[in-house]
């Protein structure tokens, strides 16, 4: 029973250790892609110049060519409001009288009509009537603002000349880490002069910015709060 009971405690030190680790864990599809290398071949007409290995000396420095470095200037901001309201009412109502037998019969001086109950208490008669209301009211409000700048590298050229971006940046403050994460498609001509492109102009743009550790574990809702705030609660 000892060694039982010293084995849970080594592992419940174990896992421990492991949530209080607060290594940066980096995605490996936001990993910086490297610049192709371009290959080396001998000039078969003898001239200096090399169109393979040409540097121009007079463009400024924009990204073009896979594993190049751009600034993408976050300028999100969204918001987003909806409010529905349904009113529906329906009312019925059916009734059927005491059924009656036989028409009129002045020769043997009978009524006219015999009820198939005399008895008030045990009429056959009935009625029903149902009414229905339903009121509904939904109010719904939504905004978000991202800003700040990350640097992004080219992971691919395009036939046409645009851009797959992708890039991620990790900051790690105290015992949490904050993760900010861009990918998209660019084209060249929305590049400025300072290598920079604003958020706005990338297209497909995936943007996530998230963060671990005990500050963003106290935001989290447990799975049984969970249950009672979702649909599958019935009441």
């Amino acid at each position: 029973m000892k060694k039982i009971i010293n084995i849970l405690v080594l592992s419940s030190l174990v896992l421990l250790a492991g949530c209080i680790s607060n290594e940066a864990k980096r995605d490996p599809a936001y990993a910086s892609v490297r610049p192709v290398a371009v290959p080396q071949h001998e000039n078969s007409d003898g001239a200096i110049f090399d169109l393979a290995t040409n540097v121009s000396l007079f463009e400024d420095y924009r990204a073009r060519r896979v594993g190049d470095i751009l600034m993408v200037k976050l300028e999100e901001e969204t918001e987003a409001e909806k409010e529905t309201e349904t009113i529906i009412s329906k009312s019925s109502s059916n009734g059927i009288t005491n059924p009656t037998l036989f028409g009129t019969t002045p020769e043997f001086d009978l009524p006219s009509v015999l009820p198939l109950a005399n008895d008030s208490d045990n009429n056959l008669a009935f009625s029903l009537g149902s009414t229905h209301d339903f009121s509904g009211q939904g109010d719904s409000d939504q905004s978000n603002e991202l800003t700040g700048e990350i640097s992004v590298s080219v992971v691919e050229v395009l036939p046409n000349g645009n851009m797959i971006i992708r890039g991620e940046k990790v900051i790690t403050i105290n015992q949490g880490n904050e993760y900010l994460r861009i990918s998209g498609m660019i084209s060249p001509r929305d590049i400025d002069a300072s290598n920079t492109i604003s958020s706005k102009r990338v297209a497909n743009a995936r943007i996530s910015y998230v963060g671990d550790g005990p500050t963003n574990d106290a935001n989290v809702v447990g799975w049984l709060g969970r249950f009672f705030l979702s649909a599958l609660m019935p009441f």
